[in-house]
C-alpha cells in the first residue's frame, strides 16, 4: 500500500464520467489487498484458495473493464409489485451462472442452509429498501432477485456481477460461507442500487462512496431485519464470516474503522476513519474497499447522534442523495457531503437532522460544508 499525505484527497484529480453506455464494476466484499495478503502466507490451505480467488477475481475485473454491461432498461408496462421475486441457483462449485434452480419465490425452504440463507437475504433487503425508501427492488422496478451459492472451489468472496448475486462457500480455513452475514448479501445488492441511481465511478473517492453505499445500506439491512437501534447495533460488516482461527470480528467497522483484524495472517485493518489518515494507492481501484472507512464514520456518527432507527432519519438523507439525481458519478467525499447537508435541509429544516450530518462530516475531517445548504 502506498502512503499517502495527511489531510490529502482526490481533488484536482477527478475523473470525469465517459459518455456512453453504462458500465458497472465487479464488485466484491472482500478487497483484493485483503486476499493478496493471505495469498502470501506459508501455509498453502491458506493461500491456494486465496490465489485462485484473487486470479479469478482480477479475470473478472479484466472483462468487465472491456464488455458493456446492460445499463438502466426500460422501464417495465406492468407497475412493480410490493413482492420480491427471488430464484436461488446452485452453481454446484463449478463457475457456469446462474446453476441449477433449486428454490424460487414462495417456496418452502429446503435442507440446504446456504440456499435457505440467500433466500432470506435477499428478501430482507428488499424489505428494508420497500419499507423504509419505498424502493421496489434493485431498479424500483421490481428487478428479480437471482443469486447463486456454492460458486466454484473455495471461493473466498460473494459479489455482484450486474445482474445478480454470487456466494463463495469460503475456504473453510479464514472464512465461511458467504451467505451467513445478511450484511454481505445486502452491501453486494446496494452495489445493484448504485448501478441504477448515481453510477458512482469505482475509482478513488467516488469508488469508496460506492463502496460506502454498500457498508451503510448492508448495516442497515441488519439493523431492521434484527430491529435494532443505533445504539444496540454493532455496525460491522461482515460479523460471523471469520473462522475462529482468525483474529478479527468483520470485515470492517464502521464505528471504528481499522479495528475490524488485526491477525497474522490477514494483517492489520487498514481503513482510515478521518481524512487525517487518507490513503492515496494505486491498488484497489485507488483504495476504493480502504478510504470508504471515512464515509462510512461519518454516517455511523450522523446516525448515533440521532439515535433510534438509522434506517429512519440518517437513512433517509443518505437515500435521498444516493437517488436524487444531483449526485455526479465521479463526486468526492466533500461533494456527497454537501449534498447531505443539503437533503437533511430539504426534508427536515434547520433541525438536529442537519446538524447532526454536518457535525459528522466536520468530524471525518471534511469541513467545507455551508452553514445553510438549501441550495444544492
Amino acid at each position: 500500500m502506498d502512503p499517502m499525505d495527511a489531510n490529502a484527497s482526490a481533488r484536482g484529480h477527478r475523473r470525469t464520467a465517459a459518455p456512453g453506455p453504462h458500465r458497472t464494476a465487479f464488485c466484491t466484499i472482500v478487497p483484493p489487498h485483503v486476499l493478496d495478503k493471505l495469498s502470501h502466507a506459508e501455509d498453502a490451505s491458506l493461500a491456494d484458495p486465496a490465489r485462485r480467488t484473487l486470479e479469478h477475481d482480477a479475470l473478472q475485473r479484466t472483462r468487465r473493464r472491456i464488455t458493456t454491461v446492460r445499463g438502466i432498461p426500460a422501464a417495465r408496462a406492468a407497475a412493480p409489485s410490493d413482492k420480491p421475486r427471488r430464484t436461488i441457483y446452485d452453481a454446484q462449485h463449478k463457475t457456469t451462472l446462474p446453476g441449477s434452480k433449486v428454490r424460487g419465490e414462495g417456496d418452502q425452504a429446503g435442507a440446504d442452509a446456504s440456499v435457505n440463507r440467500a433466500y432470506d437475504g435477499l428478501g430482507a433487503t428488499f424489505e428494508l429498501f420497500l419499507k423504509a425508501y419505498g424502493r421496489r427492488s434493485v431498479d424500483d422496478s421490481g428487478l428479480p432477485l437471482n443469486a447463486s451459492v456454492h460458486y466454484s472451489e473455495d471461493y473466498n468472496n460473494a459479489f455482484w456481477d450486474g445482474e445478480q448475486m454470487v456466494f463463495g462457500d469460503g475456504d473453510g480455513e479464514v472464512f465461511l460461507d458467504f451467505t451467513i452475514p445478511i450484511d454481505v448479501m445486502a452491501h453486494e445488492l446496494t452495489h445493484g442500487v448504485t448501478q441504477y441511481t448515481a453510477n458512482l465511478e469505482y475509482f478513488g473517492q467516488s469508488g469508496a462512496l460506492n463502496e460506502s453505499m454498500s457498508d451503510v445500506f448492508g448495516s442497515l439491512v441488519k439493523q431492521h431485519a434484527l430491529g435494532q437501534s443505533a445504539e444496540e447495533a454493532d455496525w460491522l460488516i461482515g460479523a460471523g464470516l471469520l473462522t475462529e482461527r482468525v483474529t478479527g470480528v468483520a470485515l470492517r467497522s464502521l464505528k471504528a474503522p481499522g479495528t475490524a483484524y488485526d491477525d497474522d495472517v490477514l494483517g492489520k485493518d487498514p481503513q482510515p476513519g478521518t481524512m487525517d489518515d487518507y490513503v492515496r494507492t494505486s491498488r484497489d481501484n485507488g483504495g476504493v474497499h480502504i478510504n470508504s472507512g471515512i464515509p462510512n464514520h461519518a454516517f455511523y456518527l450522523a446516525a448515533t447522534a440521532l439515535g433510534g432507527h438509522a434506517w429512519e432519519r440518517a437513512g433517509q438523507i443518505w437515500y435521498d442523495v444516493l437517488t436524487g439525481g444531483d449526485l455526479a458519478s465521479d463526486a468526492e467525499f466533500a461533494d456527497f457531503a454537501q449534498l447531505t447537508v443539503a437533503a437533511a435541509h430539504a426534508r427536515y429544516g434547520e433541525g438536529e437532522e442537519q446538524a447532526a450530518v454536518r457535525e459528522a462530516w466536520t468530524q471525518v475531517g471534511i469541513t467545507d460544508l455551508r452553514a445553510h445548504a438549501g441550495a444544492r
